[in-house]
């Protein structure tokens, strides 16, 4: 069987004027993911990473680890059918209607950085009425939308793909909430519930042989804990 293994980027800058770039701790936890899977001696056949700079940054930090132990290291290609869903769109469509009943959500998610727990208390609210798809608004993407777009790219993959390959797939947090909805048929709100539980840089492991996929591991950071150092243990 093949494998495609789902990384999500490293930690991004939360808070920032431009969130779609590592942290210095991304930075590490990239460099940590890449001397681990070179150690445990996994060499892939093909990287991808979706079009966001987060993705991008985090698989060539992580391969950089292969080049320096001058393992085989694959060139990365681009495809935008792994990128994340458009969180901002979302909040910008979806909060309005929200502040006759939340009237500081505004404030919150300007300051999201100081209103951690409170950001991601509404920012769940905002996901499951986009899931709910009765919210739904011409110039967004719906949930649906995103998912047709994740699950055509996973398709792309097994098309072309040879039956033993190791492919990673260096991505986001809410495409691997998608695929985990579409392989294991999971409903959308409790796909949702994991996601917020996906470490920066965890590994996610899909078996497949043609068509068929199946699930063999979810959010494995072992190479975080290893390390004992909590802070690189993150989850946005």
């Amino acid at each position: 069987m093949g494998s495609i293994y789902l990384i999500r980027h490293g930690q991004a800058s939360f808070g920032a004027d431009d969130y779609d770039v590592l942290s210095p701790i991304g930075i590490r936890q990239a460099q940590v993911l890449g001397k681990y899977l070179a150690q445990l001696g996994v060499n892939f056949d093909r990287c991808i990473a979706g079009g966001l700079r987060r993705q991008q940054h985090t698989a060539e930090t992580a391969l950089a680890e292969f080049t320096a132990l001058d393992l085989p290291t694959p060139l990365l290609e681009i495809d935008r059918a792994f990128d994340e869903f458009d969180a901002d769109a979302v909040i910008r469509a979806l909060l309005p209607a929200m502040l006759p009943d939340e009237p500081e959500a505004l404030h919150v998610m300007r300051n999201a950085a100081e209103h951690r727990g409170e950001f991601q208390r509404l920012f769940a609210l905002i996901i499951g009425r986009w899931l709910s798809g009765d919210y739904d608004t011409d110039g967004l993407q719906s949930w649906l939308g995103f998912v047709a777009q994740v699950e055509a790219g996973l398709l792309a993959i097994l098309e072309s793909a040879g039956p033993n390959e190791r492919i990673a797939v260096f991505t986001s947090g809410g495409t691997i909430t998608a695929l985990l909805h579409l392989i294991t048929r999971m409903p959308a709100p409790q796909a949702f519930e994991l996601n917020w539980q996906i470490v920066n840089t965890s590994l996610n492991q899909l078996k497949f042989r043609g068509r068929e996929v199946a699930l063999a591991s979810f959010n494995s950071h072992a190479h975080l804990q290893l390390l004992n150092t909590p802070e690189l243990i993150t989850y946005r």
